[in-house]
């Protein structure tokens, strides 16, 4: 049964292997390419997935006294599985904000410009505040003599 697992291994390596390099690539395409390999990848995880559970699945079919080393194999997998699933959604979460920038046509002028006229917003709210405190002072003055 430890061939089985050892055969999982080797496809768990490749496959890792494979997966590494194409996420490094991720943020360096664009466009149709972009989005495929971004679609390879979640289908290569998947892939990686079901290898995983099925190296768990032999580990527990061993004669207790081989699970140890075994376990603690699987264990490492199953770290590294996570290390590669974060760094796929941290060049998803790259690739999806250069999309929405592309889309959105974002650039430095554009956000200089919101900047001037949020500021601007501003500059009228603090005055038409300062008129509002102003003018509730006099009523408050105007009510205090009436009485």
């Amino acid at each position: 049964m430890s061939s089985d697992f050892e055969a999982y291994e080797q496809d768990f390596g490749t496959l890792t292997a494979e997966i590494t390099n194409k996420i490094g690539r991720i943020p360096k395409l664009g466009g149709e390419e972009k989005t495929q390999l971004v679609l390879n990848v979640d289908k290569q995880l998947e892939e990686v997935r079901e290898l995983m559970e099925q190296m768990d699945l032999e580990v527990r079919e061993l004669p207790i006294q081989s699970r140890g080393m075994y376990q603690s194999r699987l264990k490492s997998y199953k770290g590294e599985m996570d290390k590669l699933e974060k760094d796929f959604k941290r060049s998803r979460i790259a690739y999806s904000d250069e999309v929405r920038n592309e889309l959105l046509g974002e650039d430095a002028g554009s956000s200089e410009s919101q900047r001037a006229h949020l500021l601007d917003n501003t500059e009228k709210l603090e005055r038409s505040s300062r008129r509002l405190d102003a003018g509730y002072q006099i009523a408050v003055e105007t009510g205090a003599h009436q009485r």
